[in-house]
């Protein structure tokens, strides 16, 4: 196992968008560890840099890079072994700030209220990193949870780039506040490599993320990859200390509903050993499905399930 450290710049960074033929920034072996440091946002979002710290990598951004979607996006990472029909398993060990503020955005005809708002409305918020609190403008410190908004693989070569902004079997704008430090996301794997990235720094978030944005930071993650040609599941998944999480995205909010319960029933039936309906009627008894998020083009929607109810 080796370490590596992958930092934002003009030459490891990409704004918007996943595609097969990026050329890879960094390549490393299965099992590895990788330091990845992140940033976010245009310069409309910056505060006054006499009062908060900059990452110093934003400003070459923002000139040199192309944005053809909203997320800076550090990667990507190639890593060795990994190949069409395999899965990428990505523990994440460690997420943390990288600098003391956060901004929240409210933009016209998008969120989950599209026509309540005729003006864009941006709002920076004070990060206390010893705290571990966000300070809202009311004064309310709220407890900070941070998580990569965006964690995905390149999409097969034959659907050319692809925006960051919808989720995909690929993974990519997933904002699922589950995926902390601590947890693993399973990524299906596309092309040759996998071709990781991530970005989407989030500093705290709730289930839904309803008015487009979280309070979205600067993040660093340490990731270890792991190629699995054990497991051929094409879909994403995942899984905390204590649940397994199996997700389902599309426009349709009942489509995700469906293809995450249906994904968990699969899951139970390759773990537990339960029969369709055995594990049908499990996750009506026990299973939680919880909406992800609601404004991503493609809706989300991931049920958990208690690792103990998979012991017979």
């Amino acid at each position: 196992m080796a370490n590596h450290h992958l930092e934002p710049s003009v030459e490891n960074c990409h704004w918007g968008y996943f595609d097969a033929t990026l050329k890879p920034v960094m390549t490393v072996a299965s099992g590895d560890v990788v330091t990845i440091d992140t940033v976010t946002g245009g310069p409309d979002v910056l505060p006054d840099p006499a009062k908060f710290h900059i990452p110093k990598a934003l400003a070459g951004i923002h000139a040199n890079v192309k944005q053809e979607g909203p997320h800076i996006l550090t990667g990507p990472v190639f890593v060795e072994g990994a190949k069409p029909g395999s899965v990428l398993e990505v523990r994440i060990h460690e997420v943390s700030l990288l600098q003391d503020w956060g901004f929240n955005l409210i933009l016209p005809l998008l969120g989950t209220l599209p026509h309540d708002y005729n003006e864009p409305r941006k709002v920076n918020i004070p990060l206390d990193i010893a705290r571990n609190v966000g300070v809202m403008p009311w004064g309310l410190e709220l407890e900070l949870k941070p998580f990569f908004g965006v964690m995905g693989v390149a999409p097969p070569k034959g659907w050319g780039r692809i925006t960051s902004t919808a989720p995909q079997a690929t993974g990519g704008n997933l904002d699922n506040k589950e995926l902390m430090a601590g947890a693993t996301l399973y990524l299906p794997v596309f092309v040759e490599g996998a071709l990781f990235s991530c970005g989407d720094g989030h500093g705290a978030q709730g289930d839904g993320e309803v008015c487009i944005t979280a309070i979205e930071t600067a993040l660093r993650g340490k990731f270890e990859f792991i190629v699995r040609n054990d497991l051929s599941f094409t879909y994403p998944r995942a899984e905390t200390e204590t649940h397994h999480i199996t997700m389902g995205m599309d426009p349709d909010l009942d489509q995700c509903a469906i293809k995450a319960l249906r994904e968990m029933i699969a899951l139970l039936g390759e773990k537990a050993g339960l029969s369709h309906a055995d594990a049908y009627m499990l996750c009506s008894l026990a299973g939680d499905l919880h909406i992800t998020q609601t404004v991503n083009g493609s809706k989300g929607v991931h049920m958990m399930m208690e690792k103990k109810n998979f012991r017979i």
